[in-house]
């Protein structure tokens, strides 16, 4: 089983014992909603229910790169990262995600370089990242671990809101060709 580590964080498999942190943390608050394709989770409830949802899905050997970020100091479960392989040696983020709380701290640097790193050492060439056009936390963080402007998506229509939006993709060159 994969487990990243950072400097203030720990990225591994979830453990449904984490369920009420990461709910509190993360899964109820509209904000952090708000550029995922995810709605927020109303009840502890849900929130248990989510829980066995998101484990069962993390143990599929195509999801092998997702994982729920824990404070190291603390072991307190604050949000969720993620990557895929897209093709052979070509990686994407898809998805990074953290509580009102824990934003503005440096931990998503630490998650995109700890992702970057992983695809690394697994022989990937290029790591993509993506964000809606309008999700500047998400631009900036990108541009600031080395992630360079791709391309623009198709407009596309959030199936949770209506809301139209485009993407952008940003790419990583890992190794020179």
């Amino acid at each position: 089983m994969i487990k990243l580590e950072t400097k203030d964080l720990v990225l591994k498999k979830a453990e449904f014992t984490d369920w009420k942190a990461i709910y509190k943390n993360l899964w109820m608050h509209e904000e952090s909603a708000r550029y995922m394709l995810w709605t927020p989770t109303k009840t502890e409830e849900d929130a248990k229910a989510r829980m066995f949802r998101t484990i069962e899905f993390e143990k599929k050997p195509e999801n092998k790169y997702l994982f729920l970020v824990y404070l190291k100091e603390t072991g307190e479960a604050i949000g969720f990262a993620g990557m895929r392989e897209r093709e052979p040696e070509i990686y994407e983020e898809c998805g990074i995600a953290l509580g009102p709380d824990f934003v503005r701290k440096g931990y998503g640097r630490q998650i995109l370089n700890a992702l970057t790193d992983e695809v690394k050492k697994a022989g990937a060439k290029k790591f993509y990242a993506c964000n809606r056009v309008n999700n500047v936390a998400s631009r900036e963080l990108q541009l600031a671990c080395g992630f360079q402007f791709e391309s623009m998506s198709e407009e596309k229509t959030d199936p949770r809101t209506g809301e139209k939006y485009i993407m952008e993709e940003r790419v990583k060159k890992l190794v020179l060709f």
